[in-house]
């Protein structure tokens, strides 16, 4: 099997990029961000090109950036991995959840310390400034959960899927955090389609990797990239899930792999991706750098999934568009949302035009010769017509410009896998979104002003310090890419408290990460609070 199909089944400064205002005739493919345009008081601003942390800070020990977000708390614990949820029970208590990853036969870093707490942990942060952790949950699943943790906020129900090593098993684990986040209370931990839960029983059974809920919480969907199919559960009796519809890739017309996805309000549609486009260095088929006819295999779906949500017998999910993505591979996740009552989808990728990165940065290198975006990063696209989504912008930051490539190539060199890219967004509000913040795995922590999804603004920033001694939990130490005084990768979601204007997230070496919204960057005049938590 091939790494790439391992880690699948994974404000100051004068540079030249930078842009204080952009003309309303610049293209989407030359489009950059514009960067914050003030920062609080005591706050440390980036001192290079936006996104950069360059060789020089990473040998010295890089201290960290931020602009406009204050870190409140912390908790690291034994480090964190790819997912994370946050929830606030009936009581009013509020709780994170995030995955870990630890040893497995795939990843097995010699340096790394024993395992002391493995399992998700359960922390209170009820009182931001003083975060809690209770216990951790150690069923199947929970283990690690790779990229599949989620919450239903509107039946309080923490799921999983069995992840371990990017692909566990067919379990599911289930737990109700209703009542008492801080305890949450199992349900099931099962395995479900392989002809014992009830349900169907696909042609292949699912493996975990992937995860994420209908806004109802009675259908949990998962991507598996091992198993080439996305699976449909149906929790309508949480204690009882059972596999009711399967799509594979190849029935949607792309021989790649299923990665992340999302779900519409009203449940009648998913919007799946193909990961693909990954490159030769990793034992793949070239990405279509020099060949503009060509598509490649990297992409997003439009899924029918109303037979799904209206639980017909034999429910069957259908496609109504196919949407490529040329300049990035590895595509991760998708988040429906709404401005001005307009609908979007935001497509995030987690390789670049290149494919996943090598040790070489040879298929960088070859991105940029070909003048195409380096590092992976979020499309967004107006769906308005399902039929034919219609890309109108990109989150490229100043790392991402062809013309800065000379730049940035030497602060990544030796490295692979995940530099200078995106891996997980989510909006203030899917029914109102005004903000998007992404995680940047060696950029940090980015918020942008959405209020024109066709011109997004960064409005802050979080960059953690390099952490002095990650844990055995650490996904980036598992997989040998930790390096003294250089950046942390920041992968999970993040959630947005409206509240209490907070944002929550955790990177890999330096755990829970708690931050505060300065300078009254958000929320905006047109932001309201949301009725559910991220994507």
């Amino acid at each position: 099997m091939s790494l790439a199909a391992l880690v699948l089944s994974g404000c100051s400064g004068g540079v030249d990029e930078t842009s204080t205002s952009t003309p309303p005739a610049v293209s989407v493919s030359d489009y950059i961000v514009p960067r914050v345009p003030n920062c609080s008081t005591g706050d440390t601003p980036e001192t290079a090109l936006q996104g950069q942390v360059p060789a020089a800070l990473r040998q010295t020990g890089f201290g960290g950036f931020n602009c406009n977000l204050k870190l409140v708390s912390q908790l690291q614990g034994e480090g964190a991995s790819w997912s994370s949820a946050t929830y606030t029970d009936r009581q009013g208590q509020t709780c994170f959840y995030h995955s870990t990853m630890g040893a497995t036969q795939i990843f097995n870093n010699p340096d790394a310390p024993p395992r002391v707490n493995p399992g998700v942990p359960v922390i209170n942060i009820t009182d931001p400034a003083k975060p809690v952790r209770v216990s951790s949950l150690t069923s199947i699943a929970m283990i690690d959960p790779w990229e599949s943790l989620r919450v239903n906020d509107a039946r309080g129900i923490l799921a999983a899927d069995n992840g371990v090593g990017t692909g566990g098993g067919p379990e599911v684990d289930l737990y109700d955090v209703s009542t008492d986040c801080t305890r949450p209370q199992l349900l099931a931990s099962v395995a479900v389609g392989t002809g014992t839960d009830g349900g169907i029983t696909p042609e292949n059974k699912p493996i975990g990797h992937e995860g994420g809920f209908s806004p109802d919480g009675f259908t949990y969907y998962i991507g598996s990239p091992t198993s080439r199919s996305y699976y449909a559960v149906d929790l309508t009796v949480p204690t009882r899930p059972k596999v009711i519809s399967a799509i594979s890739m190849a029935e949607l017309g792309f021989g790649t792999s299923p990665h992340g996805l999302s779900v519409s309000k009203d449940g009648t549609r998913a919007y799946f991706v193909a990961a693909g486009n990954f490159g030769t260095a990793l034992g793949s088929t070239a990405p279509p750098l020099n060949n503009a006819n060509s598509t490649g295999d990297n992409g997003f779906f439009v899924i029918d999934t109303s037979e799904v949500q209206e639980r017909r017998p034999n429910a069957q999910m259908r496609s109504i568009s196919t949407v490529p993505i040329r300049n990035g591979s590895a595509a991760q996740h998708t988040i429906p949302f709404l401005v001005k009552g307009r609908p979007y989808v935001v497509e995030v990728d987690e390789g670049g035009s290149g494919g996943l990165q090598d040790p070489g940065a040879a298929g960088v290198k070859a991105a940029c010769s070909a003048g195409m975006t380096p590092f992976p990063l979020a499309h967004i696209y107006d769906i308005s017509n399902e039929a034919a989504p219609t890309l109108i912008s990109e989150l490229r930051l100043e790392t991402h410009a062809v013309s800065n490539c000379s730049k940035v190539i030497p602060d990544i060199t030796s490295l692979s896998t995940f530099t200078y890219g995106s891996h997980y967004c989510s909006v203030d509000n899917r029914e109102n979104a005004t903000a998007l913040a992404c995680s940047y795995f060696n950029s940090g922590l980015r918020v942008f002003d959405i209020r024109d999804p066709s011109k997004p603004k960064e409005i802050a920033y979080y960059n953690p310090p390099a952490a002095k001694s990650p844990g055995a939990g650490s996904g980036h130490l598992m997989f040998a890419q930790y390096r003294p005084g250089g950046p942390d990768w920041c992968s999970s979601r993040l959630d947005f408290d409206f509240d209490r204007h907070l944002l929550t997230t955790a990177c890999q070496d330096n755990g829970l990460l708690v931050m505060s919204f300065e300078n009254g960057a958000w929320p905006f005049p047109e932001s309201t609070k949301a009725t559910e938590i991220g994507n």
